[in-house]
């Protein structure tokens, strides 16, 4: 029983990971000043970033047709008997809606839609083992139990340079961003039941980071080994700066970089950071 590996843009996992691991990605797109690009496709992160500086609207986000599915679908079922279709935050996107009708609408594969509840490398550390798994011949049955348990072990978070981002775009509500006056400081962010929710209010962006650094620790004292991303929204110098002090404070834990690509930028803004780790 074969089984294919599927995501979105929205992990943003790279090209040469992709190929090497026979991931296939449906991109989801950003809407700037009427245009569509599908990002990871027609637009890189850095191009994204270029152009809503000077754009006059706020950019919009636009899920996957569900044809785009059901296309990919089909054509794997020419070589596959199952797919795990691995997706950003229901509560955010209708994305892994999309995958579980384009599931029903396709004959001769049996497709598996997972919600990661989460998003970006987060959502490709599900991705990569998921892939991994499948190029060692797992089955499907198995491969989404391994998932299941990862569950209980992804950690993120992340500081936005402004807040009005997402509560413009509809992913943190508005009664969310003013308790407190979280507008006016630089709050810790997470996922919980799927949406975005503060989680703490920190004055500062430094003081931010050092409490996220602070939630790692907790893990890293717990567990032997894991894997961790920074992730940054076009601030590439100070998420490396970042992650070579966390690499040498935390020499067990294995660091990556990557970044918020088009879609997620759009709600996040420039200038965000993030971190996410997982149990090796």
């Amino acid at each position: 029983m074969r089984t294919a590996i599927v995501t979105d843009s929205t992990a943003y996992i790279t090209a040469e990971e992709r190929a090497c691991l026979n991931i296939h990605m449906i991109p989801l797109s950003v809407n700037i000043s009427g245009q569509l690009f599908a990002e990871e496709v027609d637009i890189t992160a850095s191009e994204f970033y270029d152009k809503v500086r000077g754009a006059k609207e706020f950019p919009k986000t636009t899920q996957p047709p569900i044809g785009e599915f059901v296309a990919l679908f089909d054509e794997l079922a020419k070589e596959y008997d199952e797919v795990i279709s691995i997706h950003l935050s229901s509560g955010i996107s209708g994305t892994y809606q999309g995958a579980i009708q384009a599931g029903e609408m396709v004959e001769g594969i049996k497709v598996h839609a997972f919600d990661s509840e989460i998003s970006c490398a987060v959502q490709g550390f599900y991705v990569l083992k998921a892939a991994e798994m499948a190029k060692e011949g797992y089955s499907a049955k198995d491969i989404l139990a391994a998932l299941a348990d990862m569950q209980q072990y992804i950690r993120a978070y992340f500081i936005v340079d402004d807040l009005a981002h997402l509560q413009r775009g509809g992913r943190l509500s508005a009664a969310a961003a003013l308790i407190g006056g979280l507008l006016q400081v630089k709050p810790v962010l997470h996922f919980v039941d799927k949406v975005i929710v503060p989680f703490e209010k920190i004055r500062t962006r430094k003081k931010a980071l050092k409490r996220v650094e602070e939630l790692l620790a907790e893990d890293a004292k717990k567990y032997d080994a894991l894997d961790a991303v920074v992730i940054h929204g076009n601030c590439q110098a100070e998420a490396q700066e970042w992650l070579e002090q966390l690499a040498k404070t935390y020499p067990h834990v294995n660091f990556k970089l990557s970044y918020f690509g088009p879609v997620i930028g759009t709600h996040l803004g420039e200038g965000s950071l993030g971190l996410g780790w997982t149990k090796k």
